[in-house]
């Protein structure tokens, strides 16, 4: 396979070639989605590049492309069995969704009244608690269903929205602020021993034959490479996998701009929704309708007194791979976010004295390109809680094979997070943070088992990984659940791949 660049090792790491001219031609290309899923055909202008070296910084066992919950995942279990690990992340913090994108809580991390997201997700728990940084349910307010309790923990997002009912049970959900994410993923990362390298933009993939072997990316001094033995996907949206020409599938989910309110009277405002439920109904419906679209709760509490998170606005038909979408997605959601707030500033009690403190620096996205690897996940796996053997990461109640990071064709490349291989349909139902971030936990372990026993990441051997797993306190789902009673009755009880 004929490389779009040359690399070499170079010293004094210089570009060589960078004076040559960049010559314009006219062609007819592939243009951007329509909002039915079918492409645009736009004629335009394009650019050749010409070949140039690019200087190699670094050289490693692992290389994790992307820093959110999955790539840390993957960096630091990869690094703790013993491989020598770079991470990349393109923006100057670590944490992704939960950091930049300010998705302010942990969910999914029951199963019912049993925890089975764990390992390195409830080791961020367990850090944000011992900085102050987060608030759960303790053990004895889960699983029970109380008005109190739904008073006490709606309003954290501690409620098990899959539940039946109106009244719902309280569950395990980690309520958490952004900057304390951030802090807790570079204390893991330092410990760990891993490599980091922040301001780095992925652009192309190094490829050897049938084989990824590191990564080019775009930094403040110009392109980079890094040679790896083997890449780990952990962009969010595919990027590696789409540029390795891997088959994946263009998948649309609405999009949000989180933003936060502060100076909130939260006491006052939960106290006004307890005592006048039908006033604040119609108060909470108005605000739903300015903003186009959200969550039934649409603000949410935080760890920061008077401060409130806003899952919000909802907005549908935009590809999370366009410039221009996603130019158009920010101006969208800033005239609803302002409109809202004025709204909720001038009617609903509690939030007379508030400002608007913040909105995410990253867009919501939360589905793009999905990986199209040896295991399609679909939303029958999904609702069945289908059960693998191969299974190394879970969710509230479905199980994720290691088939399902491996893409075909492409040799020591795995893909983990939101992007791992589903129908866009099972991946909205199992996109959390929490699976993510033990999504990234297995690929992580996988990666350095291969490299330890010197075979594939495809072939490597599913069950040494998920022994590794459990002891770095995960559990990757290897052992076959019990029928449970409620699916039995609903008609949907839990299968068994085949």
């Amino acid at each position: 396979m004929k490389l779009p660049f040359t690399i070499v090792h170079s010293d004094q790491e210089t570009i060589q070639g960078a004076h040559r001219p960049v010559w314009l031609e006219h062609r007819k290309g592939r243009g951007r989605l329509r909002q039915d899923g079918t492409p645009k055909q736009a004629t335009h202008d394009s650019v050749v590049e010409p070949s140039r070296s690019i200087p190699v910084v670094a050289e490693t066992d692992v290389l994790v492309v992307g820093g959110g919950p999955a790539g840390v995942g993957a960096a630091v279990a990869a690094r703790r069995e013993g491989a020598r690990t770079l991470l990349a992340e393109r923006y100057p913090y670590l944490g992704g969704m939960a950091a930049g994108g300010m998705v302010l809580v942990i969910d999914d991390m029951m199963d019912g009244p049993r925890q089975t997201v764990l390992g390195i997700a409830q080791e961020y728990a367990e850090r944000l608690e011992r900085i102050g940084a987060a608030v759960y349910p303790p053990l004895e307010d889960r699983y029970r269903v109380d008005r109190a309790l739904w008073n006490k923990w709606a309003r954290w997002g501690a409620i098990d929205l899959y539940a039946r009912g109106r009244l719902k049970p309280i569950t395990y959900a980690v309520a958490f602020d952004p900057d304390g994410w951030k802090r807790v993923s570079n204390e893991l990362v330092r410990e760990a021993g891993v490599e980091l390298r922040l301001h780095s933009w992925f652009s192309r993939p190094i490829l050897e034959g049938d084989r990824i072997a590191g990564a080019v990316f775009e930094t403040p001094e110009g392109r980079q490479a890094v040679r790896a033995k083997v890449v780990i996907d952990a962009t969010g949206d595919a990027a590696v996998a789409a540029q390795a020409d891997v088959p994946i599938e263009h998948g649309r989910y609405f999009m949000t701009l989180v933003h936060r309110y502060g100076g909130v009277d939260t006491d006052r405002a939960i106290r006004f929704e307890n005592e006048h439920p039908r006033r604040a109904a119609t108060l909470n419906a108005e605000a739903r309708r300015l903003l186009g679209g959200s969550w039934d709760m649409w603000w949410l509490l935080t760890p920061l007194p008077g401060v409130v998170w806003c899952n919000c606005p909802h907005m549908r038909g935009y590809d999370s791979t366009s410039v221009e979408d996603l130019t158009r997605a920010e101006f969208e959601a800033r005239a609803k976010i302002e409109a809202t707030f004025a709204f909720a500033k001038e009617n609903i009690p509690g939030f007379e004295g508030a400002y608007l403190l913040d909105t995410a620096p990253q867009m919501g996205v939360r589905q793009g390109r999905l990986l199209q690897g040896e295991y399609v996940v679909t939303a029958e796996d999904i609702k069945r809680s289908r059960w693998f053997p191969d299974s190394v990461a879970r969710g509230r109640g479905y199980f994720t094979p290691y088939r399902s990071l491996v893409p075909q064709r492409l040799e020591q490349l795995l893909v983990a997070g939101r992007c791992y291989s589903a129908t866009p349909i099972a991946q909205r139902s199992s996109r959390e943070i929490g699976p993510c971030v033990v999504m990234g936990q297995a690929a992580g372990v996988a990666a350095a088992i291969a490299l330890e026993t010197g075979v594939t990441v495809r072939a490597v051997d599913v069950p040494s990984v998920q022994r590794r797993l459990r002891a770095q306190g995960a559990d990757p789902g290897d052992e076959r659940p019990a029928v449970r009673a409620e699916l039995v009755a609903a008609g949907v009880g839990p299968g068994v791949e085949r």
